[in-house]
């Protein structure tokens, strides 16, 4: 293929890609604790740095698609928060994340509108466990107290059930912060992937909000611009792929002419 085609078309593959996750971002802005997804050009440095591995043998790389690869990024910006007045949805303000057990491993979440089990532990709308700082979270009714620090207290508890009533907690949500989230992906449901060096947040600096939820942080607006921007490009590409056949054109009708 022509450089100049490969390029054109290149660009276009990567609109096409922006705008996939600009849809993706626009359904889910009524999902609680969304974080929207972003494309970026792959910082110039770390194409060089992985070429030059190719060149030496150090790992197989498709040259042209280290090229162009475009960077997905997770905007972890906080939403606003929205107050719902139940008891299990809880949400974050600030840094950190909610750790979740799942059955493909630890993935972490700001979608916190919570519900008990049939085994009375504390879980995502999926299901999973939201850890604690000692593990899984079992409680004896449906309306526990949830302090800023993530301390859980069941004042509602049956006498006979074994939960302290007297304002001791049973149990404290386990809030992480991550020291560089570029490599935190979407799982589904909610989840995302962890980033570098996680780091449980101390008692002082842990927000959390009892009776609220975290909006999603996706921006109509800011979203439109981004449709606005990649059509663009998408019909400037066009426009080079059209210019460039035509002259190709034109230049083998005239060496047709010649002969």
């Amino acid at each position: 293929m022509q450089p100049v085609l490969a390029i054109a078309l290149t660009g276009m593959q990567e609109d096409m890609s922006h705008l996939d996750r600009v849809a993706q971002n626009m359904t889910n802005m009524a999902t609680p604790g969304f974080k929207r997804e972003v494309v970026l050009a792959r910082p110039f440095v770390d194409v060089v740095d992985e070429l030059s591995a190719a060149a030496d043998g150090a790992v197989g790389t498709d040259v042209a698609a280290s090229l162009h690869r475009p960077l997905v990024l997770i905007d972890t910006k906080a939403g606003s928060l929205k107050a719902t007045g139940q008891p299990l949805d809880m949400a974050l303000s600030g840094d950190g994340f909610f750790e979740v057990s799942t059955a493909q491993g630890t993935a972490y979440t700001r979608q916190g509108d919570f519900a008990v089990d049939a085994q009375g532990r504390l879980v995502t709308a999926a299901g999973d466990p939201v850890m604690g700082k000692g593990g899984e979270i079992h409680l004896a009714t449906r309306t526990p107290a949830v302090d800023v620090a993530g301390n859980v207290t069941e004042p509602n508890a049956p006498a006979n059930s074994g939960v302290p009533t007297d304002g001791n907690p049973v149990a404290q949500l386990k809030i992480v912060r991550f020291s560089d989230t570029r490599g935190m992906t979407h799982l589904g449901g909610g989840l995302l992937s962890a980033g570098s060096d996680p780091q449980v947040i101390a008692d002082a600096t842990a927000r959390v909000h009892q009776g609220q939820l975290e909006a999603s942080n996706t921006n109509t607006m800011q979203e439109m611009v981004q449709v606005i921007q990649t059509m663009r490009h998408f019909e400037s590409m066009q426009k080079v792929v059209q210019g460039y056949d035509d002259l190709l054109g034109t230049a083998i009708q005239k060496l047709g002419d010649l002969s």
